[in-house]
């Protein structure tokens, strides 16, 4: 498990150039508010031949120096790939076991095939894009990166991040928030316990500056400039020490850890070093064990990195590298809404959070503190619109609620969905990567959210990991699972690539024909005919029978949007089935016939045209032609005569099929059916006497 775990993290890494003659390269179409500050070089100039204006006005420039905003390159050329062509030849739906996408070698292969993809989008942004290092940015004028240890290198790079161009976004609201791609590696909690990782042992003293940097903070209301530049140095050149350090020496974020927190929001290319270091650790809950490099390997608190992150958001220097990592940090926020409401926190968080809460005046519960910093969150990457439709909808009292979480979750996905379509596929491969090894108690919500964002995703890519996971619920005893499993195959079906796929699930979805849940029968069906709309899919003769006689008995369902469906299905089915599966399928079409051309006379014009039509192809199907022409001409009343007369022998099963239409709602029915049962009585009364007709 572990090597699957770091395998999922093999990506290139790109060099920074550090010369500081060459300017800040520009991302197109940035807004203006954001465009890099350059370095003041006339002022350099004048401070070196003027020795005198003092020591703090050459600190105040060092400072203005490190509060620069750098921006990064955008990569502005996208790997492409060339779709594989579709098999030319039939795909049968029929059960399958062996190659479900349950099956563990499926499961496998998905999930290596979503890594691969990752890999190769990482490997097609490395140019001209620039990776935050922790190693190399207190080196002032290296050309070379010197190589990383290896928990450095593992904490940056399973956060670093693929950029797309510009002519891929999609207009939104919030076009800076498009402008960026998050990577996509998988959830910590999601493989298991995660393997401890050690920060690099270059300088075992930083832990140590940083607890004195606190401590003399303790005492003093605010950070003076030299102590400014000493965070921010510290916390570029030392990311995970000084982020670890710092959450160890102060769990409830004091006020001078409060106020530290806000020194490395207030520089942007700080934000974006030490934010992959509190992702580790928000990820790996309750606690997280990480060692700084002078050994210290006590627990770290997500909740601590929670609030510490909440802090940093509310400094708005640090709004491009929220941006930057946007998906990975909304992710984190949301699984942490979902934990800290379905779960009890331990004993030492809960302690923990106690003191968060006094310092902060913060909510009594951990769960509201984690809305409250997902709403911040969005605020500071501007979804105004989505945060004042999710409260007009009352969505994030909702989401409080464990029995609820996964409606207000699933909300909140429809309204990002309407304008950040990049930014809702970047949280659904966050969360493919956080579904597909397990399936945790608390995963509902998650899911909720991934079956509202699916069409954002390129299935091509990554549909097969997302069909492992919808299938796992197809016989899911949860209401809410096979539901949004459905949603999810509703999406996937409509692929032909996916359709074809999941001919191995047609047994499962069979079953669930007979479900008491109207709505679950309707998706079970949209399922049927989606798939059977792709041109290479035809039924086996074992399936047919068994699918036909499943939708005979949705004919007289209370819903018409359940019948329609059915009947739509039932007559694809005829035209589908090989060769071999024609014969058996005669007995389910003669038993039909009846309940059709009951159907005929429904109050809802649409189910009375859907079954007529459906009656001239059974009788196409059999081969009647009589009965075929009896409905061409809309003669109905003749229909009655006309089945009995050919086949005799049926005049009893007939019968016992008009009788349960006498109970029948609508009058219209209950009619024919009274119709039906008198000329029944005749005709037996004429065999009797030797009299009935023959037929015509």
């Amino acid at each position: 498990m572990a090597g699957r775990f770091l395998s999922l993290f093999k990506v290139f890494r790109g060099k920074r150039k550090t010369d500081p003659g060459a300017a800040p390269a520009q991302l197109p179409e940035e807004p203006e508010q954001f465009q890099p500050q350059q370095d003041d070089a006339a002022m350099d100039g004048t401070q070196e031949q003027d020795p005198a204006r003092g020591r703090f006005h050459r600190a105040a420039q060092r400072f203005r120096k490190f509060l620069g905003i750098r921006r990064r390159k955008n990569n502005t050329t996208a790997a492409t790939e060339c779709a594989a062509e579709p098999d030319s030849g039939l795909t049968e739906l029929q059960a399958e076991p062996d190659v479900s996408p349950d099956s563990a070698e499926h499961s496998e292969d998905s999930a290596a095939a979503v890594n691969d993809e990752s890999t190769k989008d990482d490997m097609a942004v490395t140019e001209n894009v620039a990776i935050p290092n922790s190693e190399t940015q207190g080196i002032a004028d290296a050309d070379i990166t010197p190589a990383p240890t290896l928990s450095q290198e593992l904490i940056m790079e399973n956060f670093k991040d693929n950029y797309v161009s510009c002519e891929q976004q999609v207009p939104s609201l919030a076009p800076e928030l498009e402008a960026s791609q998050d990577h996509v590696p998988p959830q910590a909690t999601s493989t298991g316990a995660p393997q401890p990782l050690r920060p690099a042992e270059h300088d075992r003293k930083v832990p140590t500056i940083v607890r004195n940097i606190h401590q003399s903070l303790v005492s003093r209301v605010t950070v003076d400039v030299r102590q400014q530049i000493d965070i921010i140095r510290l916390a570029e050149e030392h990311p995970v020490d000084v982020a670890l350090t710092l959450l160890r020496c102060a769990p409830s974020c004091d006020r001078a850890a409060a106020m530290m927190w806000r020194t490395i929001g207030s520089s942007g290319p700080t934000v974006e070093k030490v934010l992959p270091a509190l992702l580790y650790v928000m990820e790996n809950w309750p606690l997280c064990s990480i060692c700084t490099s002078d050994g210290d390997d006590k627990d770290v608190f997500p909740l601590t990195a929670t609030v510490a992150l909440w802090l940093i958001i509310q400094v708005p220097e640090c709004h491009e590298a929220m941006i930057l990592y946007s998906a990975r940090l909304f992710v984190a926020l949301l699984f942490h809404v979902v934990i800290t409401t379905q779960q009890m926190p331990p004993v030492e968080v809960d302690s923990i959070w106690r003191a968060c809460r006094e310092q902060h005046r913060l909510p009594s519960n951990p769960n509201r503190f984690a809305v409250q910093a997902m709403k911040a969150l969005l605020c500071r990457l501007r979804c105004d619109n989505e945060l004042m439709a999710m409260e007009r909808k009352r969505g994030w009292d909702t989401l409080l609620c464990a029995d609820t979480q996964h409606y207000a979750v699933g909300l909140l996905a429809r309204e990002m969905r309407r304008v950040l379509i990049p930014f809702c596929s970047r949280i659904a491969l966050q969360l493919l990567r956080a579904l597909i090894w397990e399936e945790p108690c608390w995963d509902l919500p998650l899911l909720a959210f991934l079956v509202e964002v699916l069409e954002c995703l390129d299935l091509s890519k990554y549909g097969d990991g997302v069909l492992e996971i919808v299938s796992r619920h197809l016989q899911s005893e949860c209401r809410q699972r096979r539901h949004l499993a459905l949603r999810g195959l509703v999406v996937l079906s409509k692929d032909p690539s996916m359709a074809t796929r999941m001919c191995s699930l047609s047994r499962s979805l069979q079953k669930l024909l007979g479900d008491a849940d109207g709505d679950i029968v309707g998706m079970t069906l949209r399922v049927f005919n989606n798939m059977l709309n792709n041109k290479d899919i035809v039924i086996s003769s074992s399936t047919a029978p068994k699918l036909a006689e499943a939708l005979l008995l949705l004919f007289d369902h209370d819903h018409s949007h359940v019948q329609l469906l059915s009947l739509d299905l039932f007559f694809k089915v005829m035209d589908l089935v090989v060769d071999e599966g024609k014969k058996p399928l005669e007995k389910i079409l003669i038993q039909s016939l009846l309940p059709l051309y009951f159907h005929c006379h429904d109050e809802n014009r649409r189910v009375a045209k859907a079954s007529r039509k459906t009656l001239i192809r059974v009788a196409e199907f059999l081969k009647r032609r009589n009965l075929k022409q009896l409905m061409k001409k809309e003669q109905l009343l003749k229909f009655p005569e006309c089945l009995l007369a050919e086949d005799r022998s049926q005049a009893a099963d007939h019968l016992r099929q008009a009788l349960p239409y006498l109970d029948s709602p609508q009058e219209t029915l209950q009619e024919a059916a009274v119709m039906f049962i008198e000329m029944v009585a005749v005709f037996m009364h004429k065999v009797a006497e030797g009299r009935a007709p023959g037929p015509q």
